[in-house]
C-alpha cells in the first residue's frame, strides 16, 4: 500500500492523537501543516507528502502534495556544514515558520522563530543516515519552499540542503495561498510537524 493512499483526515488525526501533538479544529483557514517521511533511505526523490488540512464554512479541507523531507544527493556529497548535512527529525515544531523570504527571493515559509532538532549525515553517499548520526539543535534554515519556479521537478539534487521542498510549483503556490488567509486571522506564525510513514502502520486505530 502506498503512502499516499493512508493518508485521511482520519488517519492522520490519529496519529497526531497518539503521539501528543496539537491540531487546530477551531476557525477558518487555522491551518495545520503535517510532513509524512517515507520509509525508504535512498536520497533524491519527491517521494515524501505534505498535508495541509483546515476548516472553512465548518468542513475539513485535506490536501496532499509530493515533497521530499530530506536533502537531495548533491547536498550530501557535498555538505554546507563541517558537521554533515541536515536531515529534520520527526517532532512537532510549535510556531516555529514564518512567512518570508526564502534565499532573499519569494515567499516561502521560513524557519525564524524557534530551534529545531536535525541528524547531520557526514558520510557523503546517497543514504540517509537516520541511525547513529550526530544530533544538532538550532536555527538552520528548514525552509518549506518549492523547486522548479516553472512546472516540477523530478529530482531533487540541489533544490534542498535539507528543507522540506514541493516538488510541483502549482501545488506550492497554492499552499502559499492558504498559509497567507491563515496568517491574515492567526498572525504570521506556523507549526510544522513531520511524521514517518510508519506511524501509521504502528497506530492502532488504522486499519489497513
Amino acid at each position: 500500500m502506498s503512502l499516499k493512499t493512508i493518508l485521511n483526515i482520519d488517519s492522520v488525526c490519529d496519529v497526531l492523537t497518539a503521539k501528543g501533538y496539537k491540531f487546530f479544529t477551531n476557525g477558518d483557514f487555522n491551518v495545520n501543516i503535517v510532513g509524512v517521511r517515507s520509509d525508504t533511505n535512498v536520497a533524491n526523490s519527491f517521494d515524501d507528502n505534505l498535508v495541509l488540512f483546515y476548516k472553512e464554512g465548518g468542513s475539513w479541507n485535506f490536501h496532499t502534495f509530493p515533497i521530499t523531507t530530506d536533502a537531495g544527493t548533491y547536498w550530501l556529497k557535498n555538505p554546507l556544514n563541517n558537521k554533515g548535512t541536515a536531515i529534520l527529525i520527526p517532532n512537532q515544531y510549535r510556531s516555529t515558520w514564518i512567512i518570508d523570504l526564502h534565499q532573499g527571493k519569494y515567499e516561502a515559509l521560513c524557519q525564524r522563530k524557534g530551534k529545531v532538532k536535525v541528524w547531520r549525515d557526514n558520510n557523503k553517499d546517497n543514504i540517509l543516515d537516520f541511525e547513529g548520526a550526530v544530533i544538532d539543535t538550532g536555527y538552520f534554515g528548514i525552509n518549506i519552499h518549492r523547486s522548479n519556479p516553472y512546472t516540477e521537478s523530478w529530482a531533487v539534487e540541489k533544490w534542498s540542503a535539507g528543507c522540506q521542498v514541493f516538488k510541483k510549483v502549482d501545488d506550492f503556490n497554492f499552499f502559499m495561498d492558504i498559509c497567507k488567509k491563515s496568517s491574515e486571522k492567526y498572525g504570521n506564525s506556523f507549526t510544522y510537524t513531520l511524521l514517518d510513514e510508519n506511524d501509521f502502520y504502528e497506530t492502532k486505530d488504522l486499519i489497513l
